[in-house]
């Protein structure tokens, strides 16, 4: 884990080597390390996210990103899920209105994070 201030937002970024999130009980796990950083932002590489994430039927992308919203820490997914968007109808339509809010993101890199979170410290 790292942890940086970009644009005026506490950011806890995960190492993208790690055990996959695949349950909704990690969400605890990372309320907590975005606690202990005093973090209000929590990147997450696309790479450690499980399939079950990406499935929407096992509930498991909405019950993470809940809790997180619920302690207003914004979640972003960072990398590639143009796959994932290309198999499932319902997950595309998830990420587009995701990402037209504040606090859940999909995001390809870095550059674009950091233009979000410049856009949203404004």
């Amino acid at each position: 884990m790292n942890v940086t201030t970009r644009h005026g937002a506490t950011v806890l970024t995960l190492a993208a080597d790690g055990p996959a999130i695949d349950s909704a009980g990690q969400a605890n796990d990372l309320i907590g390390d975005a606690w202990s950083a005093t973090a209000d932002t929590v990147v997450v590489p696309a790479s450690r996210l499980g399939t079950a994430f990406f499935d929407l039927s096992t509930r498991v992308a909405g019950e993470i990103t809940q809790k997180l919203v619920n302690y207003r820490i914004r979640f972003v997914v960072l990398g590639d899920v143009t796959a994932e968007r290309a198999r499932s109808d319902a997950f595309d339509a998830y990420v587009w209105e995701s990402n037209r809010g504040t606090q859940i993101w999909f995001l390809p890199d870095t550059a674009a994070l950091d233009a979000r979170l410049a856009a949203a410290a404004r």
